[in-house]
């Protein structure tokens, strides 16, 4: 499993290409201000995205979906309890200061105990609210390797995802850490939505909010 990561000022969100080993394919996982780098990566190395992911719907996360469906022309998934923030993301973007354009509409909503596939690798959905109530984490499995988790804003090295936005809950976010994310080995890599990515042995021993 191939991954490419890229994050952009002002928020460095990062930004994710997973490619299949076995395969040209592809998802891009939470476009945003760095689309054009996860853009670049694709059609430099002859990738075909099958569909565009999106941990949540906050407006860092989905600045770039626009350019990313017109580049790909793959589906855009997202939960349907993330729809309003989708929605309203010219207003997000007023409250930062920022001139952000509506985005393309939401093509799939992930349903309760999703899979997904591309090439050989398996995608499994899990929700885990509490940043927002529409947030998951994506469990990609290689056909030949351990899981990885791309966890979105719900927890960072050292850190968890703030909860003082609309839909957040501090209480709600500590169980989805702990019910979806602590229960995989230690040695689990985990790619956050901000930061450099971490294991979940390290976040179980040393993540001052979870102790």
């Amino acid at each position: 499993m191939q991954i490419a990561v890229a994050a952009r000022p002002p928020f460095y969100k990062n930004g994710y290409v997973v490619a299949c080993d076995h395969s040209h394919d592809a998802v891009v996982i939470d476009p945003g201000d760095e689309v054009d780098a996860l853009i670049q990566h694709v059609r430099a190395n002859a990738l075909q995205v099958r569909m565009i992911l999106l941990t949540h719907a906050h407006l860092d996360h989905i600045t770039g979906v626009a350019a990313a469906k017109a580049a790909f022309g793959a589906p855009v998934w997202l939960h349907a309890d993330d729809l309003f923030l989708y929605n309203d993301v010219v207003e997000q973007g007023r409250m930062f200061g920022l001139d952000v354009r509506a985005q393309p509409p939401v093509d799939h909503f992930y349903a309760p105990g999703q899979v997904l596939t591309f090439g050989r690798c398996r995608i499994d959905v899990r929700h885990t609210p509490g940043h927002c109530p529409g947030g998951v984490c994506l469990v990609i499995t290689p056909p030949d390797g351990a899981p990885q988790l791309f966890v979105g804003d719900t927890l960072f090295q050292g850190s968890i995802g703030r909860t003082d936005l609309p839909g957040g809950d501090l209480d709600v976010l500590l169980a989805s850490i702990r019910e979806q994310l602590l229960v995989f080995p230690g040695d689990t890599i985990v790619h956050s939505g901000h930061g450099p990515a971490t294991t979940v042995g390290d976040e179980r021993a040393a993540n001052p909010f979870l102790r």
